[in-house]
């Protein structure tokens, strides 16, 4: 048979990819909290799969880091200090450095209408006292800026060293002065987006990143734990 007789198959998502994403969706939003073991039955039941691609799914999240192994069980994992800096040092490195190539196209108003409009509904929900609504502008924020990012590769290790924080809303974005400080920060990104400042937008995030470190290992109660002491995931 010619090889020219063959076509490209529709293939639909693979189902493992499909609990993935929902799993991870809802560690992003921080609706399993940092110990909590993962029921792999119930999962599978709420999404009416089987319990080999909730386990599979799973595994793919432990090694990521993003769930810990006990024995036969996943968790959450609790971030030590060391954790935490390890993670916000990768995120320094990389989400300036992608603001930097953001900033090339954001002083576009149109490209950059989705940002602006997130800020403004982020000043919004801080003004009412919104907290649920400001954590959803400053996700949006997020979503929009990395919309603008061209490298798709960048994209991902971006959301993947920020999914580690995911209870960084949900634990410190209750707090006005939190929000307060938050809200300066993606001002001052935006500022210099609008203008198409790469060097001012990276340095806007690296500070911003710096100010979001501090509030959660305030939050948490990490700043009284040494900086050496680490535990570990067991990815």
């Amino acid at each position: 048979m010619s090889s020219r007789s063959l076509k490209p198959l529709e293939r639909q998502p693979v189902l493992v990819e499909q609990v993935y994403d929902a799993l991870r969706l809802q560690l992003r939003n921080g609706g399993v909290r940092p110990g909590q073991a993962l029921q792999e039955v119930r999962i599978a039941e709420q999404l009416g799969v089987s319990r080999t691609p909730v386990r599979e799914a799973m595994a793919r999240l432990a090694s990521e880091g993003l769930l810990a192994t006990d024995r036969r069980s996943f968790t959450v994992p609790a971030l030590t200090l060391a954790d935490v800096d390890d993670i916000y040092e990768l995120r320094c490195l990389i989400e300036p450095a992608a603001l930097r190539r953001v900033a090339q196209r954001a002083g576009d108003a149109t490209l950059r209408q989705d940002i602006d409009r997130a800020l403004v509904d982020a000043v919004a929900a801080h003004r009412a006292g919104d907290s649920q609504a400001f954590q959803d502008a400053n996700v949006r924020y997020r979503a929009a800026w990395l919309a603008l990012v061209p490298n798709q590769r960048w994209v991902r290790m971006i959301e993947l060293y920020a999914d580690h924080m995911q209870h960084i809303r949900a634990v410190t974005l209750g707090s006005s002065s939190v929000r307060t400080i938050v809200l300066r920060g993606l001002k001052r990104i935006t500022a210099a987006l609008s203008v198409g400042d790469g060097d001012a937008a990276a340095a806007a995030m690296h500070e911003h990143l710096l100010q979001a470190r501090r509030a959660f290992i305030r939050a948490v109660g990490l700043d009284g734990e040494p900086a050496g002491q680490r535990r570990s995931t067991g990815s």
